[in-house]
């Protein structure tokens, strides 16, 4: 039988239970706060202090009453022994929340001292070295984030929770990914490969490693630059992803099975689905493939807008949508859709307004995205503010590199000899940094650029045929196809038609499969001028509606993009958005919207049909007065 202290405790936990299933939550904070009045022992204290840290989180704002009672709930339970589901939980939520209130200065000398309590206790060990480990990273701080994930891994081990040992170690491949520790990540994923491939355990648990390893694999290829070679791997993480999300797969907790020190998972598979999506839409990219890109990003949104309907509201879904975006903003700047591009950056603006923490670690992109858009516009003033504002934000090796690529083309073009043999020791292909192969073939091609605007050709074939044969073994179509018509323009220049026949006819028709517009026009000017040489007046003719085709919709879209309150976004270097932002709408809603807007329309055109039926019966009454009274006609009386 329970003692009276028990019973009165109990009385009030569960009538502040019923409260809260009913959602009377009000009530629920009173029951769990009328606990204190009878000055409980240091247990019922600290885990009442909890319950309300919990609740107040969950169900209110008040945030900072939350965090009092949490920090109440760790202080009084750290000295209690056997008590590890308060202390821990109570230890890793107020963490979370200091995390949260950018207060991380105080979340990791809580989670250090928890990790230290929790040895004993594999769940919340492991755990906590996660949460810790996660904390470093968003710091950028990725080489203890490592260590610690190092740790785990040994721990892991020794405690015989086999399956989460490769969760740290596919966690600790990961940020080294990020890092780009590109000689450290690959022995540490192929020791990953080998335990995923010889797992004995759980065919479930298999599976879903087998995603994670294969999303990292699939990354490595493409910060790599290897579109060609990740194919295999993408191909099989499509084919293992098709097999998590059958309906008869199981949930996530039987997934992790009954072991306690196995009961984690890197992220759900409906999160999972979305990154498959997101990996393949940047090989699309890269491949030079912008169907397939639009494509699989109308349905990796949609799909974010199915979980953010549910309960599935974490960050990472907005991080994923940017993502998305930022690949589609390139994709539509490819295929001569600036307009478009424009409202897609508007959409990044917005969501990166909407999460402050966003716009601080996508504002290099972001600025990226709009040089790319102002490049294309020819406002190079505003391309070259942009790229070196990039530069200026940017930590990122590679994103160096791809902003002094193009802004040694804005040199090139404005003809600023001076700031482009300033920025060429940056750019030579031949000690680049970059370990990214697509970056390097790309620097070859900006060298054969610059030695054509020099007329240098002889060494503008060089520098082309050799990013050409790097383009060709990665199939980089994009790369490809500009280096034909490039290669085509020179041939042209020499007087060589056949040669440049032979370079400008695979460049149009491996454009024309991107699509890439611009590439379309260069080629489309060059073969007119080819046919006019070889004395074919059809041709020519067909490559003058061709050109003729290209520059008039490229041109009404420059018009459009410049009339839109969108390109005002050209000048924006810091402070606030210098547009009215709206809030993000995915395709799907855009597709819904655009039938609401279709069915209002049509409802506008019944209503002017009957206004101008109902005219026509006014007139019609008019005129037969008219015709009563002569004089109102003006005739004669």
């Amino acid at each position: 039988m329970a003692s009276s202290q028990d019973a009165w405790y109990l009385s009030l936990l569960g009538l502040a239970e019923n409260f809260r299933t009913s959602n009377r939550i009000k009530m629920c904070i009173q029951c769990l706060q009328a606990v204190f009045s009878f000055k409980p022992p240091p247990r019922v204290e600290a885990r009442t202090h909890l319950q309300l840290g919990n609740i107040l989180l969950q169900y209110t704002k008040n945030t900072d009453l939350a965090r009092t009672h949490l920090e109440q709930a760790w202080l009084l339970s750290q000295s209690i022994n056997a008590f590890d589901d308060v202390k821990f939980e109570a230890a890793s939520v107020v963490a979370e929340l200091y995390q949260q209130q950018n207060q991380s200065n105080l979340a990791k000398p809580i989670l250090r001292k928890a990790v230290e309590l929790s040895q004993h206790n594999i769940y919340w060990h492991c755990r906590l070295i996660f949460q810790l480990a996660q904390i470093h990273a968003v710091e950028k701080d990725y080489e203890l984030a490592s260590s610690l994930l190092g740790v785990g891994v040994d721990y892991a081990h020794i405690s015989s929770a086999a399956y989460t040992r490769v969760l740290f170690l596919l966690s600790r491949c990961m940020l080294l990914l990020i890092d780009k520790k590109i000689t450290e990540v690959s022995p540490l994923l192929t020791q990953a490969g080998y335990l995923v491939d010889n797992w004995q355990a759980s065919q479930y648990q298999k599976e879903y490693l087998k995603v994670f390893f294969l999303v990292l694999q699939v990354c490595h290829y493409l910060m790599a630059g290897q579109v060609k070679s990740v194919k295999p791997c993408l191909k099989q993480l499509q084919q293992s992803i098709l097999t998590i999300m059958q309906p008869t797969w199981p949930s996530d907790e039987v997934v992790c099975g009954s072991n306690m020190g196995d009961m984690f998972i890197w992220m759900p598979k409906e999160q999972l689905y979305v990154v498959v999506y997101l990996v393949t839409v940047m090989h699309s990219m890269q491949a030079g493939y912008m169907d397939k890109a639009q494509k699989y990003t109308d349905k990796a949104l949609a799909q974010i807008e199915k979980l953010k309907a549910g309960d599935n509201k974490t960050p990472i879904l907005s991080v994923f949508q940017l993502m998305l975006l930022e690949n589609m903003v390139m994709c539509r700047l490819v295929t001569g859709n600036k307009s478009q591009a424009l409202r897609e950056m508007s959409q990044v603006c917005s969501i990166c307004q909407r999460h402050p923490r966003l716009l601080n670690s996508h504002r290099p992109q972001l600025h990226m995205l709009i040089g790319l858009y102002a490049m294309s516009m020819n406002c190079m003033d505003a391309a070259e503010m942009q790229f070196t504002t990039s530069l200026r934000l940017s930590q990122e090796r590679e994103l160096w590199t791809f902003a002094n690529l193009n802004l040694a083309i804005v040199y090139l073009r404005g003809k600023r000899d001076v700031e482009l043999n300033a920025l060429l020791d940056r750019i030579n292909p031949e000690t680049l940094t970059s370990h990214s192969h697509s970056l390097r073939a790309a620097a070859y091609y900006v060298q054969g650029l610059q030695s054509f605007f020099q007329a240098r050709y002889n060494e503008a074939k060089r520098y082309l045929r050799e990013t050409l044969k790097m383009a060709n073994a990665e199939d980089l179509n994009r790369l490809t196809s500009c280096s034909l018509v490039l290669l085509g323009h020179i041939f042209l220049s020499l007087g060589n038609s056949r040669e440049s026949m032979n370079m400008v006819t695979p460049a149009m028709q491996l454009a024309s499969k991107i699509p890439d517009v611009h590439v379309q026009l260069w080629a489309s000017a060059i073969l007119k001028d080819l046919y006019r040489m070889c004395n074919d007046p059809v041709r020519e003719n067909e490559a003058l509606q061709m050109h003729s085709n290209f520059s008039q919709t490229l041109l009404k879209d420059h018009f459009q993009s410049s009339e839109m309150p969108e390109h005002a976004l050209i000048s924006w270097t810091d402070g606030q958005f210098p547009i009215q932002l709206k809030p993000f709408v995915s395709p799907p809603q855009q597709h819904h919207l655009h039938l609401q807007q279709q069915q209002q329309l049509h409802m506008q055109q019944q209503m002017h049909l009957q206004q101008q039926s109902l005219h026509m019966q006014q007139q019609h009454m008019q005129l037969q007065s008219k015709q009563q009274n002569p004089a109102a006609l003006g005739l004669p009386s």
